[in-house]
């Protein structure tokens, strides 16, 4: 199938595609956000696509393999606390109370040391931190996969350098 053939078959499906994005995410924005991964995964892999299947089950059924994986991945992240009644006599001896003015004052000196890094550097090692993947960070500053892993890698040795020039040899925490 050729591209010509692709956005022709799409164009006819778009609204199709779209009402059914939504069937499965109840959101708008999700919707879209679908609706688009799944065009971009069916341009990646248009050369498995056999002209004797059927175009819109094929669609379909990438919408849908996309929208069960990104499930799986949220479920699999979701932390579930106990809320009963009983929950707080559990934990009613473990209870501590520690003094932070140390650990705070740390956290603000290592926030300073990153604030301190170049933007290329800081910039994708934040993403980073945040929990984004290596190839989001990259399409979201459009650069190659490979500068954004060695931006990262740059940017953790630095802070170590940093760190250990601050610091010193003394352990980054008491406890």
């Amino acid at each position: 199938m050729t591209i010509a053939e692709f956005d022709k078959r799409l164009c006819e499906l778009r609204q199709l595609l779209e009402g059914y994005a939504i069937t499965l995410t109840r959101n708008r924005q999700e919707a879209q956000d679908l609706f688009q991964e799944t065009i971009c995964r069916a341009c990646a892999n248009l050369d498995k696509f056999r002209r004797e299947t059927n175009f819109r089950a094929w669609m379909c059924t990438i919408m849908k393999h996309i929208f069960i994986n990104e499930y799986r991945r949220k479920k699999k992240w979701q932390t579930h606390l106990d809320q009963t009644a009983d929950y707080y006599y559990l934990n009613q001896g473990q209870h501590t109370v520690r003094n932070q003015a140390d650990s705070d004052m740390m956290l603000e000196e290592l926030t300073q040391i990153i604030a301190s890094l170049p933007i290329h550097l800081r910039q994708p090692f934040e993403l980073h931190y945040l929990g984004y993947k290596y190839h989001e960070i990259a399409a979201c500053m459009e650069l190659p996969l490979g500068t954004v892993k060695s931006r990262i890698f740059f940017a953790r040795k630095a802070l170590q350098k940093a760190i250990l020039k601050r610091f010193g040899k003394r352990p980054l925490s008491a406890a």
